[in-house]
């Protein structure tokens, strides 16, 4: 590890306009951990044309909340995408939970599926197929090449916003228009 050690958990990785990797050209990605392995992350402006009832109807589990039904699962990335993520806010005590900080977790385990099936669930929420990672120095390394910008995260955005605004709410988060940044950025 260098002095000047990056940790970006916790933070949106805001695909720059140049970005031609069609996982990630227009995507919002909040980072759930970054360490010296590398980095994980949910992209959480993606969503699929497949609802939680849909859901939970292939893996065989009732989904009691009537006003969960519609509501659509995300593309998270393109690594494991045949298995669910789920980004919740709050942390909860589930079997296989990623604590990312005191408000948000992301859980890979049945448990909190069943939960929420069942009316007992987190009361924010963001299923997902697939997750975005990256390997050692390689987030670095495209934040070096202006792939991204980053951001400190509010989780408000991921749950309280429909996915089509939740870009441009990062993005006015560093007092940018998503409309304004040219595919070539400088260095002052």
């Amino acid at each position: 590890m260098s002095e000047l050690e990056l940790n970006l958990s916790h933070h949106f990785l805001i695909a720059m306009p140049a970005m031609t990797d069609p996982y990630f050209a227009k995507s919002l990605t909040y980072v759930c951990e970054h360490n010296d392995q590398g980095a994980m992350g949910i992209v959480v402006n993606r969503p699929i044309s497949l609802t939680l009832s849909e859901l939970f109807a292939q893996i065989n589990m009732p989904l009691k909340p009537a006003e969960l039904e519609d509501v659509l699962v995300h593309f998270g990335g393109p690594v494991q995408t045949d298995r669910g993520f789920v980004l919740h806010e709050p942390n909860g005590e589930w079997q296989s939970t990623l604590h990312i900080n005191g408000k948000v977790g992301l859980t890979t385990s049945k448990d909190i599926l069943q939960a929420v099936g069942e009316g007992k669930g987190p009361s924010h929420l963001l299923v997902t197929l697939g997750y975005a990672g990256w390997a050692q120095g390689q987030l670095e390394q495209e934040l070096s090449q202006n792939a991204w910008l980053s951001v400190p995260a509010d989780e408000r955005i991921i749950f309280e916003l429909p996915a089509e605004e939740r870009l441009p709410a990062a993005m006015a988060l560093l007092g940018i228009d998503y409309a304004t940044l040219s595919e070539e950025a400088g260095h002052a």
